[in-house]
């Protein structure tokens, strides 16, 4: 389904009844990494898997910014009047919940987080630098994106006042230090490392996200 959101087509998928959930993907991804997820959480709610602007099959824009994206979400839950969905944002799309919980702070319920970062510096410098290159061979708004922003400090997050758990993979390619200091930030926040898990093992095309986060949303 398309939806007009802030002068752009945004496509998204919704299956399942029940509390609003909406889904996140990470950079240069869509919705249907969570092909698996949406069968796990439609059981129990009213999934909502949105294609970021400039991915998969919503709109493109020629440069990108993760306030805008987080408008984008904000415009989406008021359209539909969604009352406090939860969202779980991976990557990118954590990114987009913090800012999302931080500026709207009446909107969501509750926030999932997984392998968010604060600054670019939080992304590990191997990663950092293969993008870099990536986007010098082939500039790219998507790469620009992730080399450039966001730029979140610890006491932005201490506005956020609903539960939020934060997710990391033990095998991250976000700093260790920069998952903890986001959980350490929001009052409140539960942290879990996954033990074995890459940045994206438990959430792309996993069955592993459901277990990991049902006991938080269900509390």
């Amino acid at each position: 389904m398309y939806m007009k959101i802030n002068g752009l087509n945004l496509y998204y998928h919704k299956q399942g009844t029940g509390k609003p959930l909406i889904l996140l993907h990470g950079n240069g991804e869509d919705h249907t990494i969570f092909e698996q997820a949406i069968q796990d959480f439609s059981r129990f709610y009213t999934v909502y898997a949105l294609d970021s602007r400039a991915h998969g099959k919503s709109d493109p824009v020629p440069t990108l910014s993760y306030t805008e994206m987080a408008e984008d979400v904000a415009e989406f839950i008021q359209s539909l009047s969604l009352d406090k969905p939860y969202l779980i944002g991976f990557s990118d799309g954590g990114v987009v919940g913090l800012l999302l919980a931080m500026k709207h702070p009446h909107l969501l319920g509750k926030l999932v987080v997984a392998g968010a970062n604060l600054t670019p510096a939080g992304i590990k410098q191997p990663w950092r630098s293969l993008m870099a290159l990536q986007n010098q061979i082939s500039p790219d708004a998507k790469l620009e994106l992730m080399l450039t922003q966001p730029h979140i400090s610890g006491w932005q997050l201490s506005d956020i006042r609903i539960p939020t758990l934060v997710l990391a993979g033990e095998k991250d390619m976000i700093l260790p230090e920069q998952t903890k200091r986001i959980a350490r930030s929001i009052p409140n926040a539960k942290l879990m490392i996954l033990p074995g898990e890459t940045h994206s093992s438990y959430v792309v095309h996993s069955d592993k996200l459901y277990p990991a986060v049902a006991s938080f949303l269900r509390g």
